[in-house]
């Protein structure tokens, strides 16, 4: 008799296992904002988590890996947000400014303004931070909103460019308010109707700066 396949069950003891890496990473994330990169030791994370270094170690081979794991897990969860924004079925402008919200809102969130300070103030001395949260936050989010405009363009939405490029400009549209004032303390917290007032005027630019080139076949 022929089923279907299925995804065995998680034993209790890889259940265990994923809980007790989850609260890792529950710690080390409140450790890493409190103390910074460099004021952050396996030690230190291992006292606050109550257990010894040797089950810290077990899941992470060192603080460097630590801090990815922490940042991969707060990406993962954006991206999934942001793949269910980006419907490719979806009207372009309603689409464009759904995605560049959840993204102010992302970037804006209390949690985001300190570690993106923690990565601009410590990269100097540790530059696999930029390199780290690089390639496991900023790029994913261009990659999928550049494969999203890629799509526009091809449904002739948008005008033929490098989508790449056109991703990093919404990107850098979007956060050129209030998370720019953020950042260097101008406001310390914006509202939600200045940030719908950044997305507006990102989308309605990069509408007009990418706008479809006229037919030139009846010219």
């Amino acid at each position: 008799m022929t089923g279907a396949s299925t995804i065995p069950p998680t034993s209790r003891r890889e259940a265990r296992r994923l809980d007790r890496r989850d609260a890792i990473l529950t710690v080390a994330k409140a450790y890493f904002l409190e103390h910074g990169y460099a004021g952050t030791t396996m030690s230190g994370i291992a006292a606050a988590l109550g257990g010894s270094k040797g089950t810290l170690w077990n899941h992470f081979p060192s603080k460097e890996d630590l801090f990815s794991a922490v940042l991969d897990r707060v990406a993962t969860a954006y991206r999934a947000q942001l793949s269910q924004i980006l419907d490719p079925c979806g009207v372009l402008e309603p689409t464009l400014l759904r995605a560049c919200r959840s993204l102010l809102d992302k970037v804006c969130s209390t949690e985001a303004i300190a570690l993106h300070r923690l990565i601009y103030a410590e990269s100097g001395r540790f530059p696999e931070l930029s390199r780290i949260f690089f390639e496991l936050a900023p790029r994913h989010t261009r990659a999928l909103l550049a494969d999203y405009i890629s799509g526009a363009m091809d449904r002739g939405q948008l005008r033929r460019d490098d989508p790449a490029d056109a991703a990093r400009v919404l990107m850098a549209l979007t956060m050129a308010g209030s998370h720019q004032q953020l950042m260097i303390g101008q406001i310390t917290e914006p509202s939600s109707a200045q940030m719908q007032a950044d997305v507006d005027l990102a989308v309605d630019l990069f509408l007009r700066g990418y706008a479809p080139e006229p037919n030139s076949a009846n010219r």
